[in-house]
């Protein structure tokens, strides 16, 4: 049996090769294009492993993915290509247009021609199921409920509203083709092999580099933080028993600040691996002018996975967290390798003198 994987050396994607891989023998296709978030080195233990087909790839490439589908015969097809930051969305869009729906659009066309000349038994077992964000529903106030998977969508980024998108086209060819899909809808992952262009590993990476950890605006902007090996099972667990059509919320039910995230590391950094000073790495703070339109507040309705499915994270922020940490201090030569002049050449246009 195999699975045939798209954007699998990711951040998300290369977590979830490596888990499945270590606990199963079923081969996993990885096709990713390899833009500046894919690294091949997230894969470095599977060298040599039989069950681990990688291919430089890209989703729109019909073609590809139609000799791929025949020459390897997958059960399910699971999608974790996309471009995710928001911030470069707002300074480049093109690119997440054409990555997340047009891409989108593409693999579910090769997709469907494939599963529509399958046998009898094998096309009524095989899925495409579709990874997403909680992006795609928009901002919470204060006092809002939970995203549940009810509630409407308002994606206010063009990261946002193109993962929108890629979810609706989704649905339209389960919809119309009777595509057999599932989709889920994540809060924010955090763990290891993550870019550090993201919050959590930015601020472990500049901490360490003596540099300036930037908060954007007041740092009351609330997200809901998904430790990312909890995420993949969670996927897993969907895959195996999740219902055709059907859209699943997948949470850490831990909702919390941005600015309070950026202490929670600073004191982690603090006990296991202290300044030369003597100082507190939260004396490195630095409030930066806040993106354009930045979401107030993400929280996600975790209970319909737990209800239906029985799946609930196994991680609180707590041991997640300082998991992740230790992480990023065990592996610096991962960190020094993703950090490209092109990488850098990002945060200083990003941050300006102040990251």
């Amino acid at each position: 049996m195999t699975i045939l994987v798209t954007g699998g050396a990711g951040f998300i994607g290369s977590n979830f090769v490596l888990d499945w891989l270590a606990l199963s023998n079923e081969t996993v296709v990885n096709v990713d294009k390899l833009t500046y978030a894919g690294n091949l080195q997230n894969l470095a233990s599977l060298q040599g492993n039989a069950h681990h087909v990688f291919v430089q790839g890209d989703i729109g490439d019909g073609a590809l993915l139609a000799r791929l589908l025949a020459q390897h015969q997958p059960r399910a097809v699971l999608n974790f290509a996309a471009e995710s930051h928001v911030d470069r969305s707002i300074s480049g869009p093109g690119e997440f247009i054409q990555t997340n729906i047009v891409g989108t659009f593409g693999l579910l066309e090769a997709v469907r021609a494939y599963w529509g000349g399958l046998d009898a038994e094998p096309k009524k077992a095989f899925r495409f199921l579709h990874v997403s964000t909680d992006e795609v529903y928009g901002s919470l106030g204060q006092a809002d409920p939970a995203f549940s998977e009810t509630k409407r969508y308002e994606p206010n980024s063009p990261y946002s509203a193109s993962k929108a998108a890629s979810d609706h086209l989704v649905r339209a060819y389960h919809h119309t083709y009777g595509l057999p899909v599932l989709t889920t809808n994540c809060s924010n992952n955090y763990g290891p092999f993550h870019f550090p262009e993201k919050l959590i590993p930015l601020i472990i990476v500049n901490a360490q580099a003596g540099k300036p950890l930037p908060v954007y605006g007041d740092g009351q902007q609330i997200r809901d933080w998904l430790y990312v090996k909890d995420h993949c099972s969670a996927i897993r667990r969907v895959l195996e028993v999740g219902a055709l059509g059907e859209t699943y919320n997948v949470g850490g039910w831990n909702e919390k600040p941005n600015l309070d995230i950026v202490h929670t590391v600073c004191a982690l950094l603090d006990e296991l691996k202290p300044r030369a000073d003597g100082k507190p790495y939260k004396a490195q703070i630095t409030y930066v002018t806040d993106r354009p339109g930045h979401d107030r507040r993400y929280a996600i309705d975790a209970s319909k996975i737990e209800k239906e499915l029985g799946w609930k994270p196994a991680e609180t922020f707590e041991t997640g967290i300082r998991k992740t940490v230790l992480w990023y201090l065990d592996n610096p030569q991962w960190v020094a390798n993703v950090q490209s002049g092109g990488y850098r050449d990002w945060v200083s246009q990003q941050y300006g003198d102040q990251a």
